[in-house]
């Protein structure tokens, strides 16, 4: 055998044995998580794709036949991608229950007020069984402003189905929401398009 036909067994030895090595490891540690449960996700930071992410877990999850809900605290547009395309799932309940940004609205009284409805609608599905994924989109800023506070809004999360999924999207999320977490992705930015003068474009940002 050459010398180059045996350096190469070798190496396949040593990858063969690394690779035994790392399955017995993740074998080892997918068998210690046997516990079947609702999740609670959060997705935040300065990046862009949190809502997006959010939204291919929905299309994953009707893939699996589940009845979802969709919340969006802050948007009030009617015409995103997402929205044309999930909106007429059977398995989906949509609501756009925002007033917009709030240096677009301007109107912290009318911005508390529409949160506390967009919340007082989110409670119920959290309530509700027959729900299997609940996604509120950017629900963080109703926190960061004020209008809902930790207090009133995590024993709600606590006692929600078993079974239930949730995520949660927005930039800051607050460390006494990530403590109930179960999952949080915090999504940072490298590089955006926006900052070279480069507008929203439909079917990448809206």
């Amino acid at each position: 055998m050459s010398s180059d036909m045996s350096s190469n067994v070798e190496r396949e030895a040593r990858h063969k044995a690394r690779m035994q090595r790392k399955k017995a490891v993740i074998d080892k540690s997918i068998e210690a998580a046997s516990e079947e449960r609702g999740l609670f996700l959060i997705n935040t930071g300065t990046g862009k794709g949190k809502s997006s992410a959010a939204f291919g877990v929905l299309a994953r999850a009707l893939g699996h036949g589940m009845q979802c809900a969709v919340i969006q605290f802050i948007k009030n547009r009617s015409d995103t991608g997402e929205e044309a395309f999930f909106r007429t799932h059977p398995d989906v309940r949509w609501h756009v229950m925002g007033d917009g940004f709030t240096w677009e609205t301007q109107d912290d009284a009318k911005d508390k007020a529409t949160a506390r409805a967009a919340w007082d609608q989110a409670s119920a599905y959290l309530r509700d069984e027959k729900i299997d994924l609940l996604i509120l989109d950017e629900f963080t800023y109703t926190l960061k402003y004020g209008w809902l506070t930790l207090e009133e809004v995590v024993p709600v999360f606590g006692e929600r189905p078993w079974m239930q999924h949730v995520i949660v999207t927005g930039r800051a999320a607050p460390d006494g929401l990530i403590e109930e977490a179960d999952t949080v992705t915090d999504m940072s930015l490298k590089k955006h398009a926006y900052h070279a003068g480069v507008k929203a474009m439909p079917g990448i940002e809206w």
